[in-house]
């Protein structure tokens, strides 16, 4: 019976798009560019992220139509063999394999040993900072100890085999060695990871040998599962209705920034330190952000606007919230086929004893979407750090539209008392604690990434309601039924939009993403309580008191009070990959005051007083 290996319509997006490498059943493959895919794909509708890509459309992989009748040739997102360099577990002869030698349905075989093995893939590659990913050089290293007249007298660069010593351990006891008769080349893999001089080819396994530029970036050995190996960038977008959320839109906040009294001052003023006063009053009174003001300057004056760096990346972080939240907020809701909501309440509005009266006065609006539908896009990747050049999906940049999928779920959204957080955020405290996480977050490579998420300036309220989301995600995998990774969030926190709200959702590209688990637990008054036991499960984390009076922890010191323990979540579940989170800001601590820092107060004493009672 041959193989059957098998990559779900989902995963061509995301982890397994454009670039990354999948090892199943022993083998290994790299997903090729979209050029390559094949002509009949599945369109994918999302006018509005679209327009905020600049791409015409979007396409998805073609899916198997009933796993009984799937066929193995049956045309679908193409995946190569890579690396192309193998070696035999029983005779450790290196093998370096070609498109010819493929067999459909069949594995690579060893063609020295009986009865036949299977051949493994090498387990380090080469990676640069352009993007550029190959096979290591194996003949170079086995002879990057000899002199150059030495390597001359080797009469053949692919007699190689991978020796496995039993004399020592770890990468120590592995090496390559030339199988060539009078050549004794050898050399252990010790130090194999890193730079070492080699050369780069200059593409990708998928592209062709007149596609390769001339690449000068120092070359990386890693793992063929290393983390840094691929970096894919991806956009979502929820489908909600055309002409419904007209509440804000770009056109809207031109007229008001055309409008403003300042507007005039600020073009005349163009540059200089008025110009920047001018322009923060502006935003100020509008909402608008700095892209707006610069294209509206450019378009009166004429000139050119300032450059942001790199073309690509401009429109790596689209935003996308300001339509999204006047959907869930309108007073009529609007209701579609795929963008189906209702309201509801978290059954505290009768309620007089605590901690339920704070709950619900802490606590705005809650909204249950009975039926989702998003947009998720690839629009490409980068080695080696996130911030590295951007590889397009489309390496040979000749197409105008990306890879998608299209998802369906349910989702819980709900926004914080707009009075209270306002009070709380003008708290010292809170300030100067988030001060101190926008310190980091100015020295991080990840600042123009993040900064896609959070606005110019990092707000209290995006750390409070991102670590809420987070908080609340962990929760509802005990109560709803649904595992942490099949739940995502979407973080509404924009000042300048006045956005204070988050909104929880399923992520499954499947069936789990549509059982009604979700949309159940966000009735009254399972919602209540599914909150208590979050808030009171975030006052204590099992790291505490090292993780509680943490000054900076995670990637880049990006968060405070957050761990493993007790906030993190799947990188597929968050939008900033796990950074700016902070669950003192909950529930409070020696440093700063929590939002619901009277809710577990109100719950400790309600708690310690039936427990009084109970022993009387």
């Amino acid at each position: 019976m041959s193989r059957r290996l098998r990559v779900r319509q989902a995963q061509t997006v995301l982890p397994f798009g454009v670039g990354a490498v999948l090892d199943i059943q022993g083998e290994s493959f790299v997903a090729t560019g979209i050029g390559d895919w094949p002509r009949h794909r599945q369109p994918v509708e999302s006018p509005r992220l679209a327009a905020k890509l600049g791409v015409t459309g979007f396409f998805a992989a073609p899916a198997a139509a009933d796993d009984r009748y799937d066929r193995q040739d049956a045309a679908g997102a193409p995946y190569i063999r890579f690396p192309a360099w193998l070696f035999c577990g029983s005779c450790r002869r290196m093998v370096r394999w070609r498109i010819a030698d493929e067999k459909h349905g069949v594995p690579p075989r060893c063609p020295s040993c009986s009865p036949v093995r299977q051949l493994t893939p090498m387990r380090f590659v080469q990676i640069c900072a352009a993007g550029h990913l190959g096979d290591v050089d194996w003949w170079f290293w086995a002879h990057s100890r000899q002199d150059a007249a030495a390597r001359r007298a080797c009469t053949s660069r692919e007699q190689l085999r991978f020796r496995v010593s039993e004399r020592a351990a770890g990468l120590e006891a592995l090496s390559v060695e030339c199988g060539v008769k009078g050549c004794s080349a050898s050399r252990d893999l010790l130090d194999v990871l890193g730079t070492h001089g080699m050369r780069c080819s200059g593409r990708n396994p998928w592209q062709r040998a007149g596609e390769a530029a001339t690449c000068v970036k120092p070359v990386q050995i890693v793992q063929r599962t290393a983390g840094n190996l691929y970096y894919p960038v991806t956009h979502s977008a929820l489908d909600i209705p055309e002409g419904d959320t007209s509440a804000v839109t770009d056109q809207d906040l031109a007229a008001k920034v055309l409008a403003n009294d300042l507007w005039i001052p600020l073009r005349r003023a163009s540059e200089g330190s008025k110009a920047d006063v001018f322009r923060e009053m502006i935003k100020e009174d509008t909402g608008a952000d700095d892209a707006l003001l610069d294209a509206l300057l450019a378009e009166e004056t004429g000139a050119a606007p300032p450059p942001s760096g790199d073309s690509t990346r401009t429109s790596a972080r689209p935003d996308l919230s300001r339509e999204e939240w006047a959907a869930f907020t309108a007073p009529a809701r609007p209701v579609t086929r795929d963008f189906a909501i209702r309201d509801t309440t978290l059954g505290l509005a009768h309620e007089t004893g605590e901690p339920w009266a704070e709950l619900h006065h802490r606590i705005g609006r809650v909204v249950l979407a009975d039926r989702l539908r998003e947009v998720r896009a690839l629009s490409g990747f980068s080695r080696v750090s996130p911030d590295a050049a951007l590889v397009p999906a489309d390496t040979a940049r000749r197409l105008k539209w990306l890879p998608a999928v299209e998802v369906f779920g349910e989702g819980v959204f709900l926004t914080l008392d707009k009075a209270c957080l306002t009070d709380w955020e003008q708290h010292e405290k809170v300030r100067r604690r988030v001060a101190g996480m926008q310190a980091d977050l100015d020295g991080s490579f990840r600042k123009d990434q993040l900064t896609g998420l959070t606005g110019t300036e990092l707000s209290p309220r995006f750390v409070l309601l991102h670590t809420l989301a987070h908080l609340l995600i962990r929760q509802l995998a005990f109560e709803s039924g649904y595992t942490t990774a099949s739940l995502r969030e979407r973080v509404y926190a924009r000042p300048e939009h006045d956005q204070h709200g988050i909104l929880v959702y399923t992520g499954a590209g499947d069936a789990e993403g549509t059982l009604g688990g979700l949309v159940q637990q966000g009735e009254a008054p399972h919602l209540a309580e599914t909150f208590l036991r979050m808030i009171e499960a975030a006052a204590w984390c099992s790291a505490d008191p090292l993780c509680a009076e943490h000054t900076g922890q995670g990637f880049g010191n990006l968060n405070r009070a957050a761990c493993h323990a007790c906030c993190l979540l799947p990188e597929t579940s968050c939008e900033s990959g796990n950074t700016l989170l902070d669950r003192a800001l909950l529930v409070g601590g020696e440093q700063v005051p929590g939002y619901f820092e009277s809710v577990v107060s109100a719950a400790r004493t309600t708690a310690a007083a039936a427990l009084e009672q109970a022993l009387l």
